[in-house]
């Protein structure tokens, strides 16, 4: 059984008198443990899709799945759950809060989990040492670098335990040095914790050394993988 599911997905966007697709009629399945690369150039659909996956918007036509349950009956609490313990985003910018530390940062989306007290400040803890931090839990995103900064949003992501990690140009912003160590850690972490990673990435090379199998989309459609 499928953890993730898109079927027959379509966007379309209406932009004054003008229709715009984004998605066009995509199907995209996903088993546990899988690491899912796609690719395609700007405005292909990739992040579109990975919103729909999110629940960070809707299909226009189509659904999409999670452990085989539809996503659009959700009521908005439903789907606040969804997004809060189902799935975990990361982005190119990182999008931390720059006036907290490293483990604030953490600390702030385990309280959004229910997570109390010294239980949120040991988990954080652990969380960024998974992610080679354990030096960095006082600093704030100013005094980090791209890598860590990304390390960082990879641990408040894992915070309360997604089953699906999604990752929109995680390594957008880092070196190629540094983007390699980030994908080998998500890869480690599909290995040891059967974590489900959606990736969107232009970067081929990386997708083709860390990723399963790779999705290549163009013009709102799937045309290979």
């Amino acid at each position: 059984m499928p953890l993730l599911e898109a079927r027959n997905v379509s966007k379309v966007y209406q932009m004054g008198t003008t229709s715009v697709t984004a998605l066009d009629n995509v199907s995209l399945t996903m088993e546990e443990g899988e690491f899912v690369s796609i690719q395609g150039t700007s405005g292909s659909g990739k992040s579109t899709l990975l919103n729909m996956v999110g629940g960070l918007d809707h299909p226009t036509t189509g659904e999409v799945l999670f452990n085989s349950k539809a996503l659009a009956p959700f009521s908005k609490r439903e789907m606040a759950r969804y997004r809060r313990y189902s799935v975990g985003m990361i982005f190119q910018n990182f999008n931390l809060i720059p006036t907290m530390t490293a483990e604030e940062n953490v600390r702030l989306a385990l309280a959004f989990g229910g997570v109390r007290g010294m239980q949120r400040r040991t988990r954080a803890a652990d969380l960024l040492g998974r992610v080679g931090l354990s030096d960095r839990l006082t600093h704030r995103p100013s005094e980090l670098s791209g890598g860590e900064q990304q390390r960082v949003a990879i641990a408040r992501a894992l915070a309360n335990n997604p089953k699906v990690l999604l990752a929109d140009e995680p390594t957008g912003n880092v070196d190629s040095t540094r983007a390699h160590e980030l994908l080998a850690l998500l890869r480690e972490m599909v290995t040891t914790d059967s974590l489900t990673i959606l990736m969107v990435t232009h970067d081929r090379e990386l997708a083709t050394s860390f990723a399963d199998r790779m999705i290549l989309m163009k013009d709102g459609r799937v045309v290979e993988g």
